[in-house]
């Protein structure tokens, strides 16, 4: 699952995303976890299946990832589900809100990964598909892989 490239260990992905929702525009942010959080994320465990972006008080906040109590940890370990704050620039969260304004858009987070020993969400700006969209993208799916596979058989 995971995988390196230019120093980047992908943790976590949230594939639901890319099936429920328009991905229109991705952001980088970094995210402000604690000791045992971060000791856990570098053991892979760790959902974003439920997870989504909030935003509070001019912030942006990452509600509903999962990240499981450290197994080593003590007393002090974190609460799985707490919300964590992204950390992004000024003006990135500023083009957000105002984003976010619109009817219908929201924020996924698509993946978490580690870049450089920091640990990195991806967000996306996305707009909710409709049950037609995804009939369409599975139908358009089928279609590719009996074109591949055809193509495979031909060239054998």
């Amino acid at each position: 699952m995971a995988k390196k490239r230019d120093n980047i260990e992908v943790v976590a992905r949230n594939r639901r995303a890319s099936h429920d929702y328009h991905l229109l525009e991705n952001f980088e942010a970094g995210l402000a976890l604690t000791g045992t959080e971060i000791k856990s994320l570098r053991d892979h465990k760790v959902s974003l299946q439920q997870a989504y972006i909030q935003p509070r008080n001019g912030e942006l906040w990452l509600v509903e990832a999962n990240i499981a109590p450290y197994e080593h940890g003590n007393r002090e370990n974190h609460e799985a589900t707490r919300p964590r704050k992204l950390l992004l620039h000024r003006r990135e969260i500023n083009k957000i809100l105002d984003a976010l304004q619109t009817k219908g858009m929201t924020m996924v987070p698509t993946r978490l990964y580690l870049k450089g020993g920091w640990a990195k969400v991806d967000v996306a700006l996305a707009k909710g598909k409709k049950q037609f969209d995804k009939r369409e993208d599975l139908a358009r799916r089928d279609a590719d892989r009996q074109v591949e596979r055809a193509l495979r058989e031909k060239y054998r």
